[in-house]
């Protein structure tokens, strides 16, 4: 398209568009790091008490009134955005990325309750990484799918991060996404990536059930078996034991530091996924390098 030109021959341009677009989607995603596990809790418990009735339990009469919300109109769209605190609309001008919270100045424009920050982070982040994507692949077809790799691994750290949880509903399409790009060839060729799935899930499920068996503990959830074997079906069976080398070094020193600087408990879980996504993000913009570099020094 000739509109599109300018983005094609102008990375400035490119970078700038993207940016602006990756601070609107990380609006976005807040609404679903916040509204997803909660739709998946409606869902679960729906689903739990639509089993007691078909079981005739005696209590699903109380069980069904006490989740009468959960019929209630609640997903990604509805209702629309609301102060938590007075439940006073939000209305539009006050919901412009990163610049609303500065005007407002973290308030409430209503009842002046202090805004999370984590809603300007996650919009400044989307953006922030958005335009590094545009940087490193330019005005390309790998560049529009970075993208929405990068969105994905947004939300889905989040919510890991506060619930102990990575959606298939976001997880899965991924994968088969990464399954369906290889057919071009793009990332990864098909042979690579269908490789680079099963080798991604079993690496870690193989581990999980191995340190289950030594100390009776599961060290992780089965969604980080997701997660691992979707970076296999976009970059390869290649790069499944440099994210979980890298992931692993990064979340072992941190979660140290936690518990030596912020006297976290040792015995509380750490989510692996934020873990896991920051490296398979690295690789898919710098894997080569590491891994080229990882060869130089073993000397291969």
């Amino acid at each position: 398209m000739q509109g599109l030109e300018i983005f094609a021959d102008s990375p400035a341009a490119l970078m700038a568009l993207t940016g602006v677009i990756g601070l609107m989607v990380g609006s976005f995603l807040n609404v679903v790091i916040y509204r997803l596990p909660i739709m998946m809790q409606k869902s679960w418990r729906r689903e739990c008490i639509d089993y007691l009735q078909s079981t005739d339990d005696i209590r699903c009469a109380e069980l069904d009134t006490e989740s009468g919300e959960a019929d209630s109109k609640f997903n990604l769209v509805f209702p629309l955005s609301r102060c938590p605190h007075c439940e006073t609309p939000i209305k539009p001008y006050q919901n412009i990325p990163v610049l609303s919270y500065l005007l407002l100045k973290g308030r409430c424009a209503q009842c002046n309750t202090p805004i999370s920050k984590r809603y300007p982070v996650i919009e400044g982040l989307t953006g922030f990484f958005s335009v590094l994507i545009a940087w490193h692949f330019g005005y390309s077809v790998e560049a529009l799918f970075a993208l929405i790799l990068t969105w994905s691994l947004i939300a889905l750290s989040a919510i890991d991060i506060d619930h102990q949880l990575l959606p298939d509903s976001i997880t899965l399409p991924l994968l088969w996404l990464g399954l369906f790009l290889s057919l071009f060839d793009i990332f990864i060729d098909t042979h690579s990536s269908i490789i680079g799935a099963i080798a991604g899930y079993l690496s870690l499920w193989t581990v999980y059930h191995g340190f289950k068996l030594l100390t009776g503990k599961e060290g992780m959830g089965y969604g980080d078996f997701k997660l691992l074997a979707m970076f296999g079906a976009w970059l390869g069976w290649q790069y499944i034991l440099p994210i979980v080398l890298l992931s692993s070094l990064v979340g072992a020193v941190t979660g140290i530091a936690m518990v030596i600087l912020v006297k976290r408990d040792k015995n509380i879980p750490i989510p692996f996924g934020p873990y896991l996504a920051a490296a398979g993000w690295i690789a898919l913009l710098w894997g080569d390098k590491i891994n080229q570099a990882y060869l130089n020094f073993a000397g291969l």
